[in-house]
């Protein structure tokens, strides 16, 4: 079993807020536009493992260091990680073919800054969007979302409401 912090889109903002979240997981993933390596360099203080993507703001040194898609098992469910993705029967072209062919169980990216969480019914996936946790953008309130894989289960999924920008 494992606890998992989601985040993206801080537009190299963090706080004590989301760092005692971090804490409090098994893993953190971020799934793009980080901002700075700041932002990741104190996610990865707090010992706990960290996936992330890179976004379309983020500079070569993200770049260098994380990939813009990640994919992987976690416990037994198939993950896939990646900044702009889309959503349920609107997936963006760079992984429409992939994504129909061989679909993960969870399916996550950002970009939007819309917290969105959905059932792709027709290819059997759960798809996930935590919103954003940084201040930059047009979003009114800062988000992320906390839950477990337990094997092959998602469970107990929780929508955490940061402070306002």
């Amino acid at each position: 079993m494992k606890k998992i912090l989601l985040l993206s889109d801080t537009h190299s903002y963090i706080d004590d807020r989301i760092i005692h979240y971090a804490e409090q997981a098994d893993e953190i993933w971020h799934a793009g536009d980080i901002g700075t390596i700041e932002v990741t360099d104190k996610l990865k203080a707090t010992g706990k493992p960290l996936i992330a993507v890179f976004g379309n703001i983020d500079n070569a040194e993200i770049r260098k260091e994380f990939p813009l898609n990640q994919r992987w098992m976690c416990e037994g469910v198939d993950v896939w990680i990646t900044h702009i993705g889309g959503y349920p029967k609107k997936y963006n072209p760079a992984v429409r073919d992939e994504i129909r062919q061989n679909p993960p169980k969870l399916f996550i990216c950002g970009h939007s800054h819309i917290l969105k969480v959905m059932m792709d019914k027709d290819l059997g996936l759960l798809h996930m969007n935590p919103g954003a946790a940084g201040k930059h953008g047009w979003h009114k309130q800062r988000t992320m979302l906390r839950f477990v894989i337990d094997g092959e289960d998602i469970k107990d999924l929780e929508v955490i409401e940061l402070a306002g920008k």
